[in-house]
């Protein structure tokens, strides 16, 4: 078991950048996990785990077992060093170097013989991502797509605000156009929430493959999606404003959906 007591090791400065730095985890294909229910769901989720960096005053070995298999690394830090490159200010003493997982749209499968899925589009605060996704694991829908990406799914902010459900989902991400030829190619219906030419949403039968797409909140979705849609839909606003939250907004459609697959 390796141990690390100085903030000025190469390998924790490392940490430090994968921690605050996008196009490092990009570059490394590594990022961190912080938090014992977020790394459990990850391990469910088969991330690979290469190394535990764990702080001996605030986790005991036997909960330490739980997180480890042979190809892990354990490292035992100070509480100086945990610090570090903890992004929590409450913490549980445990933090996990993992592999980062290939989005292609090419590795999704489908579990149901008529998928649901969400898709997301050029969504930049992480905690409508995370809170999207959090949404697509309680419903347990097929996978969640993310169009035009604008956050790194591995922002720490979205593994916060996504409570880990981020490792229990099945994700893909691509451009809008690939995005739509996917679905074309799996006969998936789509649906575009937008004031343009739309139908209430509890009027659309999604009984067949469907898909949910949702755009920010400021500019709506892209024109792409509007045209190409199965069908635009509409949440009726009963107040003075015409739109809500993205991440509401995805939840009503999505459980309606769920509600109309009742048997």
């Amino acid at each position: 078991m390796k141990e690390i007591a100085s903030i000025q090791n190469p390998f924790i400065k490392q940490l430090v950048k994968l921690q605050e730095k996008s196009r490092e985890r990009k570059k490394q294909g590594l990022f961190l996990i912080e938090g014992k229910r977020e790394i459990s769901l990850a391990i469910k989720g088969n991330y690979q785990i290469t190394s535990l960096l764990f702080c001996n005053n605030l986790i005991t070995d036997n909960e330490l077992e739980s997180y480890t298999t042979n190809e892990t690394e354990l490292i035992s830090v100070t509480k100086e060093v945990y610090q570090k490159i903890a992004y929590r200010d409450s913490t549980e003493g445990l933090i996990a170097l993992v592999k980062t997982k290939d989005f292609s749209l090419e590795n999704i499968t489908f579990k149901n013989i008529t998928p649901l899925l969400l898709i997301a589009e050029g969504i930049e605060k992480p905690g409508n991502i995370g809170a999207m996704l959090r949404t697509a694991d309680a419903a347990n829908i097929d996978a969640v797509l993310i169009a035009d990406a604008k956050t790194d799914l591995y922002n720490q902010n979205v593994i916060r605000s996504s409570v880990g459900t981020l490792f229990t989902n099945q994700i893909g991400v691509g451009s809008s156009e690939d995005i739509i030829t996917f679905l074309q190619k799996n006969n998936i219906n789509f649906y575009a929430a937008t004031l343009q030419n739309s139908n209430e949403y509890h009027t659309v039968d999604y009984t067949q493959s469907s898909a949910i797409v949702v755009g920010t909140e400021a500019t709506g979705l892209t024109e792409i999606w509007r045209e190409k849609a199965t069908q635009n839909i509409n949440i009726p606003m009963q107040g003075t404003i015409d739109s809500m939250n993205v991440s509401v907004a995805a939840a009503i459609v999505i459980f309606e959906a769920k509600r109309q697959r009742i048997n």
